[in-house]
């Protein structure tokens, strides 16, 4: 016996040897034969057996019938117990197989979940960072409405500046005074 519960039991030998099965091979005859008792060909094909058996064993000659009515049908009876009594393990040794899958089934499932899950918040995440980024970026209205607050600046400066060209061109009240005369001219430089 193992001291630790965690290591497993030393194998004994046995006086019979085992008789090892590939477990795939048997599991897969195993469904096969318990999808085939599932199925209306099934049904059919044990209702034809039993109908023929009790035909044969009440309208038969005498010397010809194997299993006696009188006897109620105890032959009958048997086979059907053995083949209820093999088709039960079989049924469940396809059950158990199917439950296998189903579990590694809902087990891809789940971690296909999580990895969908994962994809979704990482796009989530990633839409979010996009539009805080947008809201930093110019707009083509706001580009606009900036370069027409820049033209009306540089129109202004413009304007200002020819403006002053122009009074730089128009000859002062001083020389106008000077040009003409007879006109007097106050001491704070105004014509009269």
């Amino acid at each position: 016996m193992a001291e630790r519960l965690d290591t497993p039991k030393e194998s004994r030998r046995l006086l019979i040897p085992q008789i090892k099965f590939q477990q795939d091979a048997f599991g897969r005859i195993a469904e096969g034969i318990a999808r085939f008792m599932g199925t209306p060909r099934f049904l059919m094909y044990m209702t034809v057996f039993c109908i023929a058996w009790l035909l044969w064993n009440t309208v038969a000659a005498p010397e010809y019938r194997f299993d006696k009515a009188a006897n109620g049908f105890t032959a009958l009876t048997l086979m059907l117990s053995l083949q209820a009594s093999y088709s039960a393990p079989l049924i469940l040794l396809a059950q158990n197989r199917q439950t296998d899958r189903d579990r590694v089934t809902a087990e891809q499932d789940r971690q296909l979940g999580e990895r969908n899950l994962a994809d979704t918040e990482y796009l989530a995440r990633e839409m979010a960072a996009l539009r805080i980024a947008l809201n930093e970026v110019a707009t083509r209205d706001f580009l606009r409405s900036e370069m027409r607050n820049l033209l009306e600046e540089l129109d202004a400066k413009y304007a200002e500046r020819d403006a002053e060209r122009d009074a730089e061109r128009e000859p002062s009240s001083a020389q106008v005074a000077e040009a003409a005369p007879g006109t007097k001219r106050t001491p704070e430089g105004q014509q009269r």
